[in-house]
């Protein structure tokens, strides 16, 4: 018998018109959109269904709207095949992603969920405003390979490895500088490497101000143990205490997302039958690269 696990996408899922088939056909997701809206005070499920993109790809934007519509795509399935909802015995979300699991686990409500990922997003963001910095993905290099091309281009700068995502699959984090010194590095080893399109360098020590006010946040919310278990990004491992979550979640932000080990404590579990519930396909393709013998779906509205 299969066992089933839930996947949640990150930031960079975003795009124009995603969730509004869904809010238009579900009424429990069209209900997230509206006290959504009430919450931020501002409009979500317009940006999220008309744009504009420039907004909507702002960190401040897109981490509230990826976290609602991905609660709006799992609402669809609720309704559609409410058996595979009930049968999902572990989650995991990719960075932001991390969030929406703890909330669909029972781990927080909606409401604080929202809020603490709006505070995120905040916070994120001024840290990325006060120290210009960015992300290049390195594909086609090992892990090895690509942390001697992450220590030599420290010599351009302050960089680390912020994302593990799957084999060859590598991202770097750091100042401008150190990351165009190690695109150059990449290339020359025969890695491929792409800048990419963020507000800064997330998942390192450049987000250390946003850990304190995220922290906050977190403090002011009643986590509880989740019904199911839930990957850690920063360890890759299940946990259930309250404060350790918390804790984690803070550390979050300025450490590697160790996605591929995640997906990888997974399937050492037993997990066989995945779906990805949110915008794009980007995890059912890392899947792939970690296990292409795996089953994994994607819930959404294209």
């Amino acid at each position: 018998m299969s066992r089933i696990a839930f996947l949640f996408p990150g930031q960079g899922a975003q795009h124009v018109g995603m969730g509004k088939t869904i809010a238009e056909k579900y009424p429990a997701a069209r209900e997230l959109y509206h006290r959504a809206s009430e919450i931020l005070e501002y409009d979500l499920a317009k940006l999220c269904f008309e744009g504009p993109s420039e907004e909507l790809d702002s960190t401040v934007i897109s981490q509230p709207a990826l976290f609602v519509t991905s609660l709006a795509a799992l609402e669809m399935l609720r309704a559609d095949s409410p058996d595979k909802v009930l049968a999902c015995e572990m989650a995991a979300g990719l960075s932001l992603g991390e969030y929406t699991a703890l909330v669909f686990a029972g781990a927080m409500s909606f409401e604080d969920g929202l809020r603490v990922v709006q505070r995120r997003g905040e916070a994120m963001q001024a840290a990325a405003d006060a120290n210009p910095s960015g992300m290049v993905s390195v594909l086609l290099l090992d892990r090895e390979k690509v942390s001697e091309i992450c220590q030599s281009a420290s010599s351009a700068g302050k960089i680390w490895i912020a994302n593990y995502l799957c084999p060859g699959n590598i991202v770097l984090s750091g100042e401008n500088s150190a990351c165009e010194l190690a695109a150059e590095l990449a290339e020359q080893e025969g890695g491929r490497a792409i800048p990419l399109a963020v507000a800064g360098a997330f998942h390192t020590e450049i987000m250390k101000p946003a850990d304190s006010r995220l922290s906050e946040a977190l403090a002011g919310v009643g986590l509880k143990k989740p019904e199911i278990p839930v990957i850690s990004n920063v360890d890759a491992e299940i946990h259930e205490e309250p404060d350790e979550i918390r804790d984690l979640l803070v550390r979050q932000v300025i450490s590697p997302v160790l996605w591929e080990d995640s997906l990888r404590t997974m399937l050492a579990s037993g997990f066989d039958e995945f779906y990805e519930i949110g915008p794009g396909k980007v995890l059912k393709g890392l899947m792939k690269r970690v296990d292409r013998k795996i089953s994994c779906e994607t819930v959404n509205d294209s």
